[in-house]
């Protein structure tokens, strides 16, 4: 079981089961949803998420159409993303996690789009330029 929460911990969940890995996508709108060059995701099946606290916080967000983008209105962290064609699927955002996780980063996503502030560190992880079967399309739905 994993549990996390948003930054003013009015929102706390919990997963039960294990997590598959963690997939970082730079589309412009992972970057304008995060704040920052880039939006790390871990999907997981919607039967496995638990929201303990805060079900009158979180707001959505429809960012293209189909796609919601959920967050805290206390404090503005975004907690996860849902597609409406995907509805098993949530997307939480890694960082809101508490302790260490023992995930493996996946792919990094939409590197075309990446900032050319940012550098993506010396890995052996896989790059796509845009998206890819294995990841929801960020920017387009």
């Amino acid at each position: 079981m994993y549990s996390g929460r948003c930054l003013c911990g009015g929102v706390e969940f919990q997963i039960d089961g294990e997590l598959d890995s963690i997939q970082v996508c730079y589309c412009k709108q992972c970057q304008r949803a995060q704040g920052t060059a880039l939006a790390t995701n871990i999907p997981i099946e919607r039967k496995k998420f638990r929201l303990m606290k805060g079900h009158a916080l979180i707001r959505s967000f429809e960012s293209s159409p189909g796609k919601q983008r959920c967050f805290c209105e206390r404090c503005g962290s975004p907690i996860y993303s849902r597609r409406d064609a995907l509805p098993e699927v949530l997307r939480i955002r890694a960082g809101l996690f508490d302790g260490e996780l023992p995930l493996r980063l996946l792919a990094h996503y939409h590197i075309a789009s990446k900032p050319t502030w940012w550098a993506i560190g010396n890995d052996d992880v896989p790059r796509f330029m845009d998206g890819h079967k294995a990841m929801d399309d960020c920017s387009t739905t």
